[in-house]
């Protein structure tokens, strides 16, 4: 039997919408209850000679109680998301104060020293750092010879260097009998702040800039 759509605005009649009132296309229990409404008022105007078929009632109860469950999941799950952020913003504060290593080309200075570290992606059999200034000026270069695939670090005596160490970067050379080795520049940063963007825990570094926590390669 076909069922033929009733209208239910008679059924509906006396009802008072305010502002709190949920959202009638999406709270489960509204749906739940327009749908009841629906199936008596198809069980009232049926056919008495071709009435429903079990099979249909059946069908329909079946289909509102999936997208009843559907609401109600996604209702959990939106709740769970928002309890897991908060809970990994709380967790992030331990990290403040602490130093993290992430991509970039910055050194960082003990007294005079300046420290870099790198990441090949493989093994190179020559593998060279260079210091240079925002110009692209070299002022020191050290030949590191052949490495392992992985992390590596460098030090350099600054104390001979009477520009602005602050504006130096380093960037990263190395080869292999293949050719060029992929390098990632590493530097060191401390944690100043958390936050959260979309869900996910973010960090603020001394250095003023904000990266993902997933984005940082180690804890110091």
């Amino acid at each position: 039997m076909l069922i033929t759509p009733i209208d239910t605005s008679a059924l509906d009649a006396g009802k008072t919408t305010t502002s709190t009132t949920p959202d009638s296309t999406t709270d489960p229990a509204a749906m739940q209850d327009r749908f009841l409404k629906l199936l008596v008022a198809q069980l009232t105007n049926q056919d008495p000679m071709n009435p429903m078929d079990n099979a249909q009632m059946t069908t329909q109860m079946a289909q509102i109680n999936t997208v009843t469950g559907i609401q109600s999941l996604n209702l959990t799950m939106q709740t769970m998301a928002e309890q897991f952020a908060a809970m990994q913003s709380l967790q992030g504060t331990t990290m403040i104060g602490r130093s993290v290593l992430t991509e970039g080309s910055k050194l960082t200075y003990t007294d005079n020293t300046a420290q870099g570290a790198f990441d090949l992606d493989n093994a190179a059999t020559a593998v060279k750092v260079e210091v240079v200034t925002p110009g692209g000026q070299v002022v020191n270069s050290q030949d590191l010879g052949a490495l392992e695939k992985g992390r590596h670090d460098f030090t350099w005596d600054a104390s001979s260097y009477t520009g602005d160490k602050s504006t130096l970067s380093f960037r990263v050379t190395a080869t292999n009998q293949d050719g060029s080795v992929t390098a990632t520049n590493l530097m060191q940063s401390k944690v100043t702040g958390t936050g959260t963007s979309a869900g996910a825990l973010t960090l603020t570094l001394d250095s003023g800039s904000t990266v993902k926590y997933t984005d940082v390669r180690a804890v110091l």
